[in-house]
């Protein structure tokens, strides 16, 4: 379905964004990865799920950083000739209450869950409008639509990232280009994988009661969301389905915000 289209995906060497660039690439894209993770590990699992003519690429900017980011996506146009598909997943996170939060902390979850899809957007738009045709899915979260104690400065961020999202889609209305966040709950990736542990060994419980009772505290349905049905939603709204979803921020969240 994506065959001929580029997708950019940061943060893309684990976890959320190594999901979603799978699902791209199983349905044809070329894709450009991005991340601190084993690049090598991740481009030969992207490498393996290609299908047709499709190519993986990497590229280490640190998200933190507009030069790095424009050396990104010119590189990124440099090798397939495109960026269709620009998707903001890169991410940190801090846990602390405001008075002992680290302003140097607050300083990069802005600047990487926040202004990097600024600087990737401003950059990948032109290319876009002269083709008449994108897709932007900035990864957001369930706490861009509702709060946790203790994570001022990733809510900040990623309330900042869904009305980033509803301004960029307004501009692009009348375009073939769509603009949309995506906000998962509680995803099993390997960093959600090692909070797990770490309450399983505390409390001295199994890791299925730990996982059910960090699902209960927010996540009704019990569930943990998998990048790879959030891969399937990010394909979707790329199909011609998502002409007409826009400024959307989608809540994949096992029912944490319906409460």
């Amino acid at each position: 379905m994506l065959k001929g289209k580029t997708a950019l995906v940061t943060g893309s060497t684990s976890g959320i964004g190594l999901g979603l660039a799978l699902a791209l690439a199983k349905n044809g894209a070329n894709v450009m990865l991005n991340g601190f993770g084993d690049a090598d590990a991740a481009k030969a699992e992207v490498a393996a799920a290609m299908t047709g003519s499709g190519r993986v690429a990497y590229h280490g900017a640190d998200m933190s950083k507009p030069a790095e980011i424009e050396a990104m996506v010119m590189a990124c146009q440099a090798e397939f000739g495109a960026v269709d598909i620009l998707v903001n997943n890169a991410g940190i996170q801090h846990v602390a209450n405001i008075e002992d939060f680290p302003a140097e902390r607050w300083d990069a979850i802005i600047a990487i869950n926040l202004s990097s899809a600024f600087h990737t957007t401003r950059l990948a738009l032109p290319g876009m409008k002269s083709r008449n045709w994108g897709r932007v899915l900035n990864i957001a979260s369930v706490h861009g639509l509702v709060a946790s104690a203790q994570k001022s400065a990733y809510v900040a961020a990623k309330h900042g990232l869904v009305g980033f999202t509803k301004s960029a889609a307004l501009e692009c209305a009348a375009t073939g280009i769509t603009h949309n966040a995506i906000c998962p709950g509680w995803v099993l990736t390997p960093l959600v994988q090692k909070q797990v542990d770490a309450r399983a060994a505390q409390a001295g419980i199994t890791a299925d009661e730990a996982k059910r009772q960090l699902l209960a505290e927010k996540q009704p349905s019990l569930q943990f969301t998998t990048p790879e049905q959030l891969g399937e939603l990010a394909v979707f709204m790329c199909s011609t389905a998502g002409d007409n979803i826009r400024g959307v921020a989608w809540n994949v969240d096992g029912g944490w915000v319906a409460q």
